[in-house]
């Protein structure tokens, strides 16, 4: 401070950018673009450029931490003041920095302003605000210290978080052992398949029986007509003698939903399977497979794996149900070829799994037949 009075100056930091998504983003497979800040009380927060259209967006204008970002898929850049956060307080009470998200003409801008306190004449004062640019690495942030906490939420794992986070670092620890990051996908989903074998067991055990029962349920369609009421309780009957539960195949099913939901985003948010090359002709597993080579394998699979399931009764849902799969395949022609690989592989394990499952019920209803006691 050259002048002879006190005076009272704020740093501004900023970061400035357009509207779109970064180049080479695929449409079946996008992840977030916009604002994003931190702070200790508020935690992780996304601000989508949409929002700051509508002037909805909503976000923590003053504390005594955190740090501000602009994120895209793989990459963020963040201005990353010192963190003097005290816990259990309000940050506003004791705010050295406000927060400023707005709109310029096409582009969108946030910002912080950092209090530099009073400074008397003749005095100095200075402020040290780095700023981080680059790929959304864990090892990188740590290196940060407190200054980057928050900063891994930059990876995009949607609203399964508690359950990809884990996960991707099982893929990193896979990746260790066999140092290919394909490698490491397929180690890792059989891992996985391996930890959910009884739920899927039970799942193809009932559809087992439900395959079994395929002929009579078609035997009473026919015995009753157009008459959808008797047939239903005649069906239901039939359930009810032969103690199956025609939900049983989709329930244990349902619970590993959000497992493979959580796997599938913390392989897209994976910036370490940029420009990774896998085998032959896959050189890069963030980008689709040039040659659709493993999108062709895994509607191949699907396909087949229809024959193993129990027919609908119904003749047109009985060719839906061979046609979906094909049509489903499409989407994964653009997918991330990393993704593709996690699908073929698990495709195929379902598969031989639920082949093994009904092969060895057949076994168990063939000797629970042939017995002495049931002779």
């Amino acid at each position: 401070n050259g002048s002879n009075q006190s005076i009272s100056p704020s740093a501004y930091f900023r970061l400035l950018r357009d509207g779109h998504a970064p180049e080479g983003e695929s449409r079946m497979a996008s992840t977030f673009t916009g604002v994003a800040m931190y702070t200790e009380q508020n935690k992780y927060q996304k601000i989508s450029f949409e929002d700051i259209d509508k002037n909805k967006a909503k976000f923590t204008n003053a504390c005594d931490n955190g740090w501000i970002g602009m994120v895209q898929h793989y990459f963020v850049a963040a201005w990353l003041p010192d963190n003097t956060a005290k816990p259990g307080e309000d940050c506003s009470k004791q705010a050295d920095r406000h927060f400023e998200i707005k709109k310029q003409g096409d582009l969108y801008s946030i910002a912080v302003i950092r209090s530099l306190g009073e400074i008397a004449p003749g005095k100095t004062a200075s402020v040290d605000v780095p700023l981080f640019a680059g790929p959304q690495e864990s090892a990188a942030f740590k290196t940060l210290g407190t200054r980057g906490n928050g900063l891994d939420h930059t990876k995009d794992y949607g609203m399964l978080t508690v359950l990809a986070a884990p996960m991707f670092m099982l893929l990193e620890w896979m990746h260790k052992l066999t140092g290919n990051w394909g490698w490491a996908i397929i180690l890792l989903t059989v891992v996985i398949k391996a930890a959910l074998y009884p739920l899927s067991a039970a799942s193809y055990r009932s559809m087992a029986q439900m395959k079994a029962l395929a002929p009579r349920l078609e035997r009473l369609k026919e015995q009753h007509g157009d008459d959808r009421q008797k047939f239903h309780q005649a069906m239901m009957e039939l359930y009810k003698t032969e103690k199956v539960n025609p939900l049983g195949g989709c329930l244990p099913m349902l619970l590993q939903i959000p497992i493979f939901i959580a796997l599938y985003w913390s392989l897209l948010g994976a910036v370490e399977l940029r420009q990774a090359p896998w085998i032959m002709w896959i050189h890069d597993l963030s980008q689709p497979d040039p040659f659709y080579v493993l999108p062709v394998i895994l509607a191949g699979l699907m396909f087949a794996q229809t024959f193993l399931n129990p027919p609908p009764t119904d003749p047109m849902q009985a060719k839906m149900m061979k046609i979906m799969p094909l049509a489903f395949s499409v989407m994964f022609f653009f997918f991330p070829a990393g993704l593709v690989v996690y699908w073929v592989v698990n495709s195929a394990l379902s598969m031989l799994q639920q082949w093994f499952n009904m092969k060895q019920f057949d076994q168990d209803k063939k000797a629970h037949i042939g017995s002495p006691a049931k002779k």
